[in-house]
């Protein structure tokens, strides 16, 4: 057996239960490739009251029958709030190092820390483990806190006190990291433009900068696709243009906007069919009614294992949210890449820097954020030659497989390797 490592993700327990997702990814293919991963998450469901397994403890270890990998789940509070939220977040970073303590005394300790943000308390512990068992830490940056806190909300300014505390804090852990993995492709463009690479004792050296992207597990896609079929009347329909979406239907998303788009499509064959759920559902069925719209229909909800049943009988797949400054740093967007292994063209209604959509040709990125512009960018694929849409889905599906864990695990690899 190789190195032991320790993966923390705050958010990785639904992972557990999906049989999905990006650290399980890493740990199956690790756990393939000899090495013994070890996964830390909270217990708590992400905002909800309940745990995702039925005990008060601090800590219960649980092992992935498929995989044969253990998941530590970590007590923390429920939260509805974004103030109960962050002291969800502290439990998790005190609760996870007791926890990190307990398990080493009784199954021994890690060889390497690999802690994984969203927030930047799980990457502050990853180091603070690491010093304690004199071990390298990779730290990977899942969401730029707090630019993204800057570049979204309305009230926090970059001046903003508790702004700054946290660009500082965020300076420390790339400097203490041993090694820094970026989702989005420009992580090393965010240094340089903060001049966080320049010389002195708080330097961040730009080579310990990596980027690993989101991905897809192509064999799991390919084979949940074929063992859980999805039936619905409108995908079945070969006289309609079906554009499918899948995912949150919440006023963060704005999908009102698609509605908009699609009031102004006359075609009659193209129909938008938006399978998600979320706090802005009412509200857009109710236009979809009394402003009758005949070419959305929203189907709900779906159980993950559907989706890629669903995303491979549409014509084209929509991607959608709002453009916004911290995308000149590019995505790292869950959704496309199992549009992209649908192997259908992808329709996006922002641009990103670093497009992956573009690398590949694999579809259309509108040029400005309007329903009319949307409106005219998907028109432009429905009218593209046969040809070319069929190119287009098959360079989907060969992003895909560039992007499959596979391929990205070996990637993590060579990183531990090199340390």
């Amino acid at each position: 057996m190789k190195r032991t490592i320790w993966i923390l993700n705050h958010y990785a327990g639904n992972m557990y239960f999906d049989k999905g997702g990006r650290h399980y990814s890493f740990a199956k293919y690790l756990k393939i490739n000899g090495y013994n991963p070890i996964v830390f998450c909270c217990n708590r469901k992400h905002g909800n009251e309940e745990n995702y397994i039925k005990e008060n403890k601090r800590w219960i270890a649980c092992i992935e029958p498929e995989i044969n990998v253990p998941f530590i789940f970590v007590k923390g509070r429920p939260y509805h709030n974004n103030k109960e939220r962050v002291f969800n977040m502290l439990d998790f970073y005190r609760n996870v190092k007791r926890a990190a303590k307990a398990y080493a005394s009784k199954y021994g300790r890690p060889d390497m820390i690999y802690a994984s943000s969203v927030h930047p308390l799980t990457l502050v512990a990853g180091l603070q483990l690491a010093k304690q068992y004199k071990v390298k830490c990779i730290c990977e940056v899942r969401d730029l806190w707090p630019e993204t806190i800057v570049s979204y909300s309305k009230h926090f300014k970059k001046s903003n006190l508790l702004i700054q505390l946290l660009y500082l804090g965020e300076r420390w852990i790339y400097q203490k990291a041993d090694a820094l993995i970026f989702t989005m492709s420009g992580g090393k463009k965010y240094i340089k433009e903060k001049g966080w690479n320049v010389k002195g004792k708080k330097k961040i050296d730009i080579n310990k900068v990596y980027h690993i992207n989101n991905g897809i597990d192509l064999s799991d896609f390919d084979e949940k696709a074929k063992t859980y079929k999805f039936s619905d009347a409108d995908l079945e329909n070969g006289s309609i243009y079906k554009i499918v979406y899948t995912g949150s239907v919440r006023r963060v998303n704005n999908l009102g906007i698609i509605l908009d788009c699609a009031k102004r499509i006359t075609e009659k064959r193209i129909k938008f069919l938006i399978w998600g759920d979320g706090d802005e559902i009412d509200t857009l069925k109710e236009r979809v009614k009394t402003e009758n719209i005949s070419n959305v229909d929203f189907k709900g909800r779906i159980e993950k294992q559907y989706i890629p049943s669903v995303i491979k009988q549409a014509d084209l797949t929509l991607l959608h949210w709002e453009m916004s400054p911290i995308l000149r740093f590019g995505v790292s967007y869950n959704k496309l890449f199992e549009y992209l292994a649908a192997g259908k063209p992808i329709f996006s209604t922002v641009c990103p820097n670093f497009s992956i959509i573009n690398k590949y040709k694999c579809g259309r990125e509108t040029t400005g954020f309007s329903p009319e512009e949307i409106a005219s960018g998907i028109m432009e694929i429905f009218n593209d030659s046969k040809e070319n849409q069929e190119r287009m889905s098959s360079n989907a599906r060969q992003a895909a497989m560039d992007f499959d864990f596979k391929n990205m695990t070996n990637k993590l690899i060579d990183i531990i390797e090199s340390m």
